[in-house]
């Protein structure tokens, strides 16, 4: 006989039958009263081992229409061609991914001067609350959140690019219109850190209970200083980044990573 508590044992038996796909994503589970007499079990015992599942993410609940497997429908980025501008683009390296996955790109935008926090402030070799330009995106793909980024530029760049100050989108992208005043990056160093969202977060990209975010901050550098210091917050559960170091010319197109 098993020692687990009830309702993790409730948990276990869907969460393998979620697994497996006897509940495919989108389909929704066997109401309570079924599943407390499947199991034996009260319906409170039951709940619990439901909301077990909804706090790891695997499914969700809506009032009245009961429970449902959440869909993932994974988007992969390969980090390390993003921005690379000796890659053909259409528009920005956003639009271009998301494009050629055939998937649909959306985003908006907001610009405003922000004070540089200390993690900004620390990247950007600035004092902490100088004045620096922030470019907030909030993106989605296939009209569900993907993620939110924001990219905060140093004051002293703006003077000499001013369209970085502009309220609406660049359309060459930042990058692109950069190295086209000879403000070329020509490096960048990324840290990638998992957390649980802030409110904020968990609005913006609709994200449920148990899932966490994906933080990828790129500070990009010319030859003598950084430039930028982005921040994108993506779904844990929607996305997943690659890069490719070296030649990987051997490996299959096809290949998962």
């Amino acid at each position: 006989m098993s020692k687990q508590p009830k309702y993790r044992q409730v948990a276990d038996a869907l969460r393998r039958e979620v697994v497996n796909g006897t509940y495919p994503p989108g389909g929704r589970l066997p109401s309570e009263s079924d599943l407390s007499a499947r199991f034996d079990a009260s319906r409170n015992t039951v709940r619990a081992g439901l909301n077990l599942l909804v706090s790891e993410g695997l499914i969700s609940s809506s009032q009245g229409l009961g429970y449902e497997v959440r869909k993932h429908e994974v988007f992969e980025l390969n980090a390390s061609q993003f921005e690379n501008l000796s890659f053909p683009q259409s528009g920005d390296a956003y639009n271009t991914d998301v494009t050629n996955a055939g998937r649909r790109p959306h985003q908006t935008f907001r610009v405003e001067l922000a004070p540089a926090s200390e993690y900004t402030a620390q990247r950007l070799q600035v004092e902490v609350g100088a004045t620096s330009v922030l470019r907030f995106c909030h993106r989605y793909v296939d009209d569900v959140p993907w993620s939110t980024q924001a990219t905060h530029y140093p004051e002293w760049l703006v003077q000499q690019a001013p369209r970085l100050s502009d309220p609406g989108d660049i359309a060459e992208g930042t990058t692109r219109y950069l190295a086209g005043l000879g403000i070329e990056q020509v490096g960048y160093f990324d840290e990638i850190a998992t957390r649980m969202p802030t409110p904020d977060e968990a609005r913006l990209l609709e994200i449920g209970a148990g899932v966490p975010v994906l933080l990828w901050t790129r500070t990009g550098y010319s030859t003598d200083r950084p430039i930028r210091c982005t921040v994108t917050t993506f779904r844990g559960d929607l996305n997943r980044m690659n890069y490719e170091i070296g030649d990987v010319s051997a490996r299959p197109q096809s290949e998962v990573s």
